[in-house]
């Protein structure tokens, strides 16, 4: 990856946090409150507004923890062996304070358990939020933390994909009413086909370097052949289960907004198609056109809750 210029440490902590994600996980979180309200449940917004930051905290600790590791893993002698002087990571280890990163996931951490410990005083948590919020914590814990680092062993993405798209909107929901409801996993399972398609997508063009690295990601696991194939299953998948979804009870008016990214998709099996067989990647464009398929139905998806 050339560098045209040095990247500012606003720019390397960005890097980082993935402040598109962090956007995503908050609007997956609207998806379970908005299936509330579709329902015709009254919403307590007091309880919406607190739970999302909850969310966004959950997520911004999960990569700040992510990030600290990876601090420690870019001065080790294997990596100064394989030495590169565009190595975000290097570049990041050299410039950027690690007691500083890790006060800034334990504020992170501290801010997100006293809100949790409020709300639970408030009543407005129950058993099964805890056990939702638990295992969303735990997932984040372990995403980017040692011994566990899912990011490099070939589950950080499925870890990403289970807590953006079904442990948030489920969290969202049990605010609102205290129970779950069978919508939940008809909308989560296509959403989640659809981001493990993203994550395969964002990982091919790195993917020498994360062989070299030894980062265990999932494209690595598979292989770039095997992972190419799968991310384009994977999105015929995700639109196959909103259509099988629609058969088993998910309301019409629900399904066909998000097929309307259909086209998205299908552009993104024929980028990687293009790949496959020797085409020139446009990394630019697959890295946007991936986010697109998966975020335009999101949003799609969002947006015939909310306006229903």
């Amino acid at each position: 990856m050339n560098q045209s210029k040095p990247l500012t440490n606003f720019q390397l902590i960005l890097r980082y946090i993935h402040p598109w994600m962090l956007l995503a996980s908050a609007l997956t979180y609207t998806l379970g409150s908005g299936i509330a309200r579709y329902l015709g449940h009254n919403l307590f917004f007091p309880r919406f507004w607190v739970g999302m930051l909850l969310v966004i905290l959950m997520q911004l600790a999960c990569y700040i923890l992510k990030m600290n590791y990876d601090l420690i893993e870019a001065v080790t002698p294997l990596r100064h062996i394989q030495d590169d002087a565009n190595d975000v990571d290097q570049i990041a280890a050299s410039r950027l304070s690690r007691p500083a990163v890790m006060l800034l996931a334990f504020t992170v951490l501290t801010i997100g358990a006293t809100l949790t410990v409020l709300m639970v005083a408030q009543g407005a948590i129950h058993f099964t939020g805890l056990v939702i919020l638990g295992v969303a914590f735990l997932l984040a814990f372990c995403y980017g933390v040692p011994p566990f680092r899912l990011v490099y062993r070939g589950y950080g993405e499925l870890a990403e994909a289970v807590l953006l798209t079904g442990l948030y909107p489920a969290f969202g929901y049990l605010l609102q009413t205290g129970d779950l409801h069978r919508l939940l996993p008809m909308i989560a399972f296509p959403l989640l086909a659809l981001f493990l398609a993203m994550r395969l997508a964002q990982s091919l063009e790195p993917y020498l370097h994360d062989q070299k690295l030894a980062h265990r990601t999932m494209m690595v696991v598979l292989g770039w052949q095997r992972g190419m194939q799968t991310h384009n299953l994977l999105i015929l998948l995700g639109y196959l289960l909103l259509v099988l979804a629609a058969t088993f009870g998910l309301p019409w008016q629900l399904t066909w907004p998000a097929l309307l990214s259909l086209p998205v998709g299908l552009f993104q099996i024929y980028q990687m198609y293009q790949i496959a067989n020797g085409g020139k990647p446009a990394w630019r464009i697959l890295r946007l056109t991936s986010a697109a398929t998966f975020g335009l139905s999101v949003y799609l998806i969002a947006l015939a809750i909310w306006t229903r």
